[in-house]
């Protein structure tokens, strides 16, 4: 460990002297990529120097253990028990910060909830879960957009699509795909019997267009009459947008734009989007180890979570953890949950960087 630790201080001071170098600030693309670089190892920099002048404290204290002074050995003493309490935190700490980063952490994110197993009762709770994440990205000063939605009588989702816009927005979001099951009363059930019903919801990374390409050969677009609750221009004019990627048969729509340039524009997005995601996982599973390592695998298939409305309790099946708080929980309340399964996961992840 600290072998890296010191190959990336010396990176950093390459990056350090590079970033100020005249010849490459004029050369504004090469000086971007430094300056992100240094900023990515800049922490693991900064805390590996903190550990190096604790362990040098321990190092001097116990030096001065020897002196004939009674008072200076008892300072001495206290120093070293300091700096030997504060080593081991600081070591995993570094470790922690050597855990290779997703790339996408950063991204803005596409979010799909489909309604599942449960009829009506399921795609309300997709409108509950949709709900949910709005209140979250409203508290974490996140932009929310509807790219599709096909909502029901009742006011549930058999399916809706949306993006949000926030620094950090797929690195807080992606462990919450997988299916969502709830356990409630249903208003429209007489006898008062508590149904299960499920909601599948896959958060994707909006991605570049560097990091998929496309043929456009490759897209057949269609396009269609939005349909839907409302809306003065639902079903007068064919501004929706399907677009087919061909050789993979995988497709995204968006409806609720006025614009057919904009629906289309939205469209494209979800599809590289999914896209990216089939390329990712297909990787993913090459990398058996990496997968074993991590508390979710992102697949939709995979029950996550169960909401118990009648006990008022939210349980994450991956890491055990009940919540107790549903209603707070459902109004946005995350990130108890978010932090928990994050650090779970670097845990999982550092036994595997340690294997």
């Amino acid at each position: 460990m600290f072998q890296k630790l010191d190959d990336v201080e010396k990176r950093y001071e390459e990056l350090t002297l590079k970033i100020s170098d005249p010849e490459i600030i004029n050369r504004q693309n090469e000086w971007r990529e430094y300056m992100k670089e240094h900023a990515e190892i800049e922490p693991i920099v900064l805390k590996y120097r903190e550990y190096k002048k604790v362990k040098n404290d321990y190092e001097e204290a116990k030096a001065m253990m020897g002196d004939s002074d009674k008072e200076i050995r008892d300072l001495a003493e206290m120093e070293m028990l300091e700096a030997k309490e504060k080593m081991p935190k600081l070591e995993e700490e570094l470790k922690i910060l050597l855990i290779p980063k997703d790339p996408d952490d950063d991204k803005n994110v596409i979010c799909e909830i489909r309604g599942g197993a449960g009829g009506e009762e399921a795609a309300l709770f997709a409108g509950t879960l949709f709900r949910m994440y709005s209140m979250y990205a409203e508290r974490k000063h996140w932009k929310l957009e509807v790219l599709n939605e096909n909502a029901t009588e009742l006011g549930g989702y058999k399916e809706i699509s949306f993006m949000i816009t926030g620094k950090g927005a797929y690195s807080r979001l992606k462990f919450e795909s997988g299916v969502h099951r709830v356990q409630r009363v249903p208003d429209t059930e007489a006898s008062g019997r508590i149904h299960t019903s499920t909601a599948t919801v896959a958060v994707l990374p909006e991605v570049e267009d560097v990091q998929v390409e496309l043929n456009p050969s490759d897209i057949r677009m269609e396009v269609y009459r939005a349909s839907g609750a409302g809306g003065q221009h639902v079903n007068k004019t064919s501004s929706a947008v399907r677009l087919i990627h061909e050789p993979t048969g995988i497709i995204a729509e968006c409806q609720t734009e006025r614009s057919q340039l904009q629906n289309r524009e939205y469209a494209m997005r979800l599809l590289k989007s999914r896209i990216y995601e089939k390329e990712k996982q297909e990787q993913d599973q090459k990398l058996a180890n990496e997968r074993k390592s991590q508390v979710g695998s992102g697949d939709r298939s995979e029950k996550i979570r169960t909401y118990n409305y009648p006990q008022g309790r939210i349980t994450d099946h991956r890491i055990g953890l009940s919540i107790y708080q549903m209603e707070d929980f459902l109004n946005g309340n995350l990130d108890g949950m978010i932090d928990n399964l994050i650090a779970a996961d670097r845990a999982e992840r550092l036994k595997g960087e340690e294997e």
